[in-house]
C-alpha cells in the first residue's frame, strides 16, 4: 500500500541523479513513473517496482507531478516543450531539478505559465550519495502554493528543502554562485597540489594542512558578506596590499616550475585594480564591489 495515497510521481531524466531521485520516491513508497530518452535506463527500476513510460507524454500524464533532471536546460526543453507533453501537463505541476542559468529557469516559468503548468525551478547541492538521507540540500523557488502543495512527496528525497521565494530563477542563482564558490575552490586546490608537488611536497603531505585552510574558510566568508552587504570592506586584519603580495609569490613560484598561473593571475590582477582605485588598505572583499560596478 503506497504511502501517499493519492500521490504519484513521474521522473524525467534517468542519468546518476535521476536515477537518485527514482530510487528515493520508490523507497519513500511514492508510486513512481519513469522515462529516459535512451530506452533501457529505467529496467533497474521498474525492477523496483517503477513504472516505465513508453514516451514522455505518457510519462508526465501518469503523475500529477512530474521532477525533471537532465544535463541542461536545452535538453529540458526537448523533452517538455513539444506539444504532446505540454499538452499533457496543462493543470498539472513540473520540478525542474535540472541545472542552468537564473534567465533559462524564469523563461521556462514564463513557458509553463502560458501552458496552464505549475512549475518550481530547484537546484540539488549535494551528490547523489545524499539523496534519500539526511544529508540532501535541495532549493526550490517559484510559487509558494505550488511548493506548499507537493512538500509532502517532495520530502520523501530526504534531507532539506528551502523555498527561497516566488522568483523562478532564484534557486538557479544560488546554484551559479555556490557552484561558482566550489569549483573556484577545487581549481584553488588543484594548482596548489601541482605547485606543492613540484617543490617536493606530496599532495597527501599537503592535504591535512589544507583541510586546516577550509576550516577558517567558515568565519572569513560570513565577515565577507557582512562586508559586501554593509559596504564596509575592512582590511584591519588583512589588506588587499598585502594579498596582491602573497599573490604576486604564488605566481612567481609557479611560473618559475612551468606551471600555468592564469588562475592566480586573474585573482591579482583584480587586487591590483581595486588598489589602483585608492583601496589598497581595504580588503579583499572590495573586490566584489568593484565587480558590481564594472
Amino acid at each position: 500500500m503506497s504511502s501517499y495515497p493519492g500521490k504519484s510521481v513521474t521522473v524525467l531524466g534517468l542519468g546518476p541523479m535521476g536515477r537518485a531521485l527514482a530510487g528515493a520516491f520508490l523507497d519513500a513508497g511514492v508510486p513512481t513513473t519513469v522515462w529516459n530518452r535512451t530506452p533501457g535506463r529505467d529496467s533497474a527500476l521498474v525492477a523496483r517496482g517503477a513504472s516505465g513510460a513508453g514516451s514522455a507524454a505518457d510519462a508526465v500524464a501518469a503523475s500529477d507531478l512530474t521532477v525533471v533532471c537532465v544535463v541542461n536546460y536545452d535538453a529540458s526543453d526537448a523533452v517538455l516543450r513539444p506539444g504532446e507533453v505540454a499538452a499533457a501537463l496543462a493543470g498539472r505541476t513540473v520540478v525542474n531539478l535540472t541545472a542552468d542559468t537564473p534567465a533559462r529557469a524564469r523563461e521556462t516559468a514564463d513557458w509553463a505559465h502560458r501552458h496552464r503548468i505549475g512549475y518550481l525551478d530547484g537546484a540539488i547541492m549535494t551528490p547523489t550519495t545524499t539523496i534519500g538521507t539526511p544529508d540532501a540540500v535541495f532549493l526550490h523557488s517559484g510559487p509558494a502554493d505550488v511548493y506548499r502543495r507537493h512538500r509532502p512527496v517532495l520530502d520523501s528525497l530526504g534531507g532539506t528543502h528551502t523555498h527561497l521565494g516566488e522568483d523562478a530563477g532564484r534557486a538557479a542563482a544560488y546554484d551559479i554562485a555556490l557552484l561558482d564558490v566550489f569549483w573556484t575552490a577545487l581549481a584553488g586546490y588543484t594548482h596548489a597540489l601541482a605547485v606543492a608537488h613540484a617543490e617536493g611536497v606530496t599532495a597527501r603531505e599537503l592535504a591535512p594542512f589544507a583541510a586546516g585552510i577550509g576550516t577558517i574558510l567558515p568565519r572569513i566568508f560570513e565577515q565577507v558578506a557582512n562586508d559586501v552587504d554593509g559596504g564596509t570592506f575592512s582590511g584591519v586584519d588583512n589588506p588587499i596590499t598585502s594579498a596582491a603580495s602573497s599573490m604576486a609569490h604564488i605566481v612567481h613560484t609557479s611560473e618559475a616550475h612551468g606551471i600555468d598561473a592564469g588562475i592566480m593571475r586573474a585573482a591579482e590582477g583584480l587586487a591590483r585594480r581595486v588598489i589602483g582605485r585608492g583601496h589598497g588598505t581595504d580588503g579583499f572583499s572590495r573586490v566584489a564591489e568593484y565587480l558590481l560596478r564594472r
